[in-house]
């Protein structure tokens, strides 16, 4: 079967995966997705959660894929399927041994963020008072994934230590889930300086569609946040973007709780710093899940964008991207 509907490429979600929100990607035309496998767990725990994927494969292979390279996610594409790309929202899977790299890239991981909101061993998040850059560890880190294949991701990390990654890596990196700090002032979201150099280093970025990093939080327009991208474009590069929605769909508050304490703190971290973040920011009322990336593609036709420039940011600028990322360097 060949399908001759776009190609639809979400770079970011974390869901209460079942078969139903898999049926949504289906009826929604998603193509790919990057899931993430890992927050704050070890090795072995991050073994378990890809061992709970595999047998999703087996009980929904009608439905999913697994997606470790282009053509995974060109045949699922063709077949009516989505392809599922894992990463991480941390380096904790490789603990301190430098040599995990390869091995979890062997597992299917394509992408790693070098922190996740605080100090990691590798570099510095983007919730840090200081930002003192990548450390020696990174920069071998970095020179590992470069080979093997294994994305930088830099999405919650800080501006220092972003920059560094960009001009250290040997390849382009990408920020998979923010946005543009001109847009909307958050901690995650980027500066202009960050966006320039990610463009011209043939980085990527995938606009985040989280309410609390978003102009009017649930409450953000589609024309603004379309316009937002047009603006984007012209700064960074038409081919340099797309989207990383960062979409949780059936997540209990107790799972923010942990996406933002791991095991690191006692006390409740509220994210901007305020209680008013506590739990899940109501839905958007144009994008509520999988089935309404049609919404965000009308959107940019009516800001002004060409199909084929559309289509681009829909799907193809992230598909180019893997084609170049996820194998051994040359």
């Amino acid at each position: 079967m060949t399908s001759d509907k776009p190609i639809i490429i979400d770079c970011l979600q974390y869901c209460n995966w079942s078969r139903e929100i898999f049926e949504e990607m289906k009826a929604g035309g998603v193509t790919a997705v990057h899931v993430t496998i890992c927050y704050h767990e070890q090795f072995r725990e991050t073994i378990q959660n890809m061992e709970r994927w595999n047998r999703w494969f087996q009980e929904h292979g009608d439905l999913i894929v697994p997606g470790r390279s282009a053509g995974d996610v060109r045949r699922a594409h063709e077949d009516g399927k989505t392809a599922i790309i894992f990463g991480f929202q941390n380096c904790s899977p490789m603990e301190d041994d430098i040599g995990l790299v390869e091995i979890l890239h062997q597992l299917g991981a394509r992408f790693m963020q070098l922190s996740y909101n605080n100090q990691s061993l590798l570099a510095t998040g983007c919730y840090e008072a200081e930002d003192p850059g990548i450390t020696r560890f990174g920069k071998q880190a970095i020179r590992e994934m470069n080979r093997v294949g294994m994305v930088i991701d830099m999405s919650h990390s800080a501006q220092r230590s972003t920059l560094e990654a960009i001009d250290l890596s040997e390849r382009p990196i990408a920020i998979t889930h923010a946005n543009p700090a001109f847009w909307h002032t958050a901690l995650r979201n980027k500066s202009d300086e960050v966006l320039k150099a990610l463009g011209e280093s043939g980085g990527m970025l995938g606009f985040s569609l989280y309410p609390f990093h978003l102009n009017g939080h649930s409450n953000c327009r589609l024309d603004d946040f379309c316009d937002m991208i047009a603006r984007t474009a012209d700064l960074m590069g038409l081919d340099n973007i797309g989207i990383g929605t960062d979409l949780v769909q059936g997540q209990p508050d107790s799972i923010v709780e942990w996406m933002r304490n791991g095991r690191w703190s006692l006390e409740t971290d509220y994210g901007e710093g305020s209680k008013d973040n506590a739990g899940w920011p109501g839905p958007l009322a144009w994008f509520e899940g999988n089935r309404d990336f049609g919404n965000i593609a009308e959107g940019l036709k009516a800001r002004g964008f060409t199909e084929p420039e559309v289509d681009n940011v829909m799907g193809l600028n992230w598909l180019r991207f893997f084609e170049t990322s996820f194998g051994p360097q040359d």
